[in-house]
């Protein structure tokens, strides 16, 4: 389902998808760590890579895909994930399942969401 609007807010980085009946607001971290990309889900079941250090990302830019998709460019780089307006509508109305079932994840891996920083001298 295509939205109705989309407002990127920069600042807060988040998404809001406004549709008919709802409106929804997806954070860049939230939607980096689902990108639809093989990186992040693999190239089959079973493969998904479990994102780490995501807390700080933000949106570098969107880009539209014709009239199906978005192109989220993330400030770490990643671009590569095509989120179709189906996917996107996905992930809004599960967001609180999806959300819990990353953060279950991260804990039994023993994962963070916080980034690594390396000092630099």
């Amino acid at each position: 389902m295509q939205p109705l609007e989309i407002k990127v807010h920069r600042k807060s980085a988040l998404l809001e998808l406004r549709y008919a009946a709802d409106t929804y607001r997806l954070s860049a971290e939230y939607l980096r760590v689902h990108s639809p990309s093989a990186e992040v889900q693999g190239h089959g079941p079973g493969q998904s890579v479990l994102q780490t250090g995501k807390k700080l990302v933000s949106f570098k830019d969107i880009i539209p895909q014709g009239h199906y998709a978005i192109r989220i460019e993330f400030s770490d780089g990643h671009d590569s994930g095509i989120f179709s307006w189906e996917y996107l509508f996905d992930l809004a109305v599960h967001e609180r399942d999806y959300w819990q079932t990353y953060l279950d994840r991260l804990s039994a891996a023993n994962a963070s969401r916080e980034p690594l920083f390396i000092a630099l001298n």
